[in-house]
């Protein structure tokens, strides 16, 4: 899989600066937030570019965390 840089990804950019806060977030907090689509994908680049990021699910709803 290809994945974009960080540094050179607004869309990434702005999924980092919404996670920064260490704070569990939905899938559907993440797609409002952050105005991104396919935020598994979006989750997946960040994690290739280094971060690690916590995911848990509740019933059919996906959590995301950002390790500080």
């Amino acid at each position: 899989m290809n994945f974009a840089d960080l540094s050179k990804s607004d869309r990434l950019q702005r999924v980092k600066k919404l996670l920064s806060d260490h704070l569990e977030h939905s899938t559907r907090d993440i797609v409002y937030g952050a105005e991104v689509m396919a935020v598994s994908a979006c989750i997946s680049e960040l994690r290739n570019n280094g971060l690690t990021i916590h995911s848990r699910r509740k019933e059919n709803i996906w959590f995301y965390r950002m390790e500080a």
